[in-house]
């Protein structure tokens, strides 16, 4: 944070007080890597050298939300979350399938690569923007650790680790069909604390999100089909079999289903 930062570069002039909001918002929601490691170091007990990988993972992650926060310490210090305001997106997820989970995450990380390269883009002060091309960058290689899990996994277990992962794949890949941003933070986790059970939903603005993606940083049909290439493709090279569009995966996913 201290040398990858240029923070000698900041230009009051060139960030608005929207954009200020959404990097807190952003913060608040890298926060909740804390009860997503959580969940992951209960449900994947069974494999100690995922759980270690989560370690490394977690403290990235923490450093997301630790650099936004900082940014906004020395630049809009008004709108650093309170601890409140963090406390508030830790809380227990329910537990789930491990295959399916990890098949989720991955799919998020490709997201967010998405998602974090479009807000660089559309931040005109410089190191905000740069700030964000850091995180895109660190959720792309995320998705790549994952995806060696992932293959690991397909080693071990074979169809059902490909029923879960084409299954997850065809859901997180949809949500253009859906219209709405299917991300693990937007997903509903904790069935006793419904509708109050996503991330999203206990930020202090919980309709921020689509806000975000449809208004300021516009993440368009194009924007969108980079995210359901990237599934794809990790998936063809996974499977080993070419998927062009979601209808082949869920073909597959079918195929897969019927076999068993």
């Amino acid at each position: 944070m201290a040398e990858d930062v240029p923070w000698d570069r900041f230009d009051d002039g060139l960030l608005t007080d929207e954009q200020a909001l959404t990097i807190k918002l952003n913060a608040i929601t890298e926060w909740a890597a804390l009860p997503a490691t959580e969940m992951f170091m209960r449900d994947f007990r069974h494999d100690s050298d995922f759980a270690a990988f989560m370690s490394v993972w977690f403290y990235e992650e923490q450093k997301h939300a630790l650099v936004l926060m900082e940014y906004l310490q020395r630049f809009r210090p008004e709108l650093v979350p309170t601890e409140e305001e963090l406390h508030a997106v830790r809380f227990e997820f329910d537990s789930a399938p491990p295959l399916e989970t990890l098949m989720l995450h991955f799919c998020g990380e490709v997201r967010l690569t998405q998602w974090y390269r479009r807000a660089a883009e559309w931040h005109t002060e410089p190191v905000i923007k740069h700030i964000y091309g850091l995180l895109s960058r660190d959720e792309a290689r995320h998705g790549g650790a994952y995806l060696k899990f992932m293959r690991r996994a397909i080693e071990r277990e074979g169809a059902e680790a490909q029923k879960a992962f084409s299954k997850i794949g065809v859901l997180m890949a949809s949500s253009g069909r859906s219209g709405k941003p299917l991300h693990p933070t937007n997903l509903h986790v904790n069935q006793a604390l419904f509708p109050n059970d996503t991330v999203q939903s206990r930020l202090p603005d919980p309709e921020w999100l689509e806000r975000w993606l449809d208004e300021q940083i516009v993440f368009d049909r194009d924007c969108e089909s980079r995210v359901v290439g990237g599934i794809l493709r990790n998936l063809s090279s996974l499977f080993d079999r070419k998927f062009e569009t979601i209808a082949d995966l869920n073909h597959y996913r079918k195929q897969l289903r019927e076999a068993a």
